[in-house]
């Protein structure tokens, strides 16, 4: 019984103990869950300071917290990513794009030269073997290969 009563005496340390790691993990994820969380804990802080049994600070933290992540989380994220350029970068930015032929295409390998004028080795995403000159799309990037599939005269733009 002595053992509960010394955790209960001092739990306002591992709130607080609590609060400031959640607090420094929100701040390297920058994600709002720890923060919900983190103010989950102050809640559970409080109620420990009002003298509640440490039964009821838990259950008034994950309430608090579980209402936040739920609640006040979704609008957060939402107002906080409406600037973010939605144009595709990096290899999202290579799914679809078209381009020419260099060295017959195979599905073990090949070179095409992209619309953005990089050249990439390529497998064919098709069953046979697209020839040098060839107007390809890309699929899909692994690594540093397209795979690509030939794209035929009527659906050329």
């Amino acid at each position: 019984m002595e053992l509960i009563a010394g955790i209960e005496q001092f739990a306002w340390i591992g709130w607080i103990a609590l609060i400031a790691i959640f607090l420094v993990i929100e701040m390297l994820t920058l994600d709002f869950t720890f923060l919900m969380l983190g103010i989950g804990g102050l809640a559970g802080l409080i109620s420990d300071l009002f003298g509640a049994p440490l039964w009821a600070q838990v259950v008034v933290a994950a309430v608090v917290a579980v209402l936040l992540i739920f609640v006040l989380r979704p609008p957060l994220l939402q107002r906080l990513r409406r600037g973010e350029d939605p144009t595709p970068s990096n290899v999202a930015a290579l799914i679809g794009m078209g381009g020419r032929v260099l060295s017959t295409v195979t599905r073990l390998g090949g070179i095409v030269k992209l619309d953005n004028g990089e050249t990439w080795t390529a497998r064919t995403a098709d069953p046979e073997d697209i020839p040098p000159q060839l107007l390809v799309r890309v699929v899909r990037i692994d690594g540093a290969t397209a795979f690509v599939h030939f794209v035929p005269q009527e659906e050329q733009s």
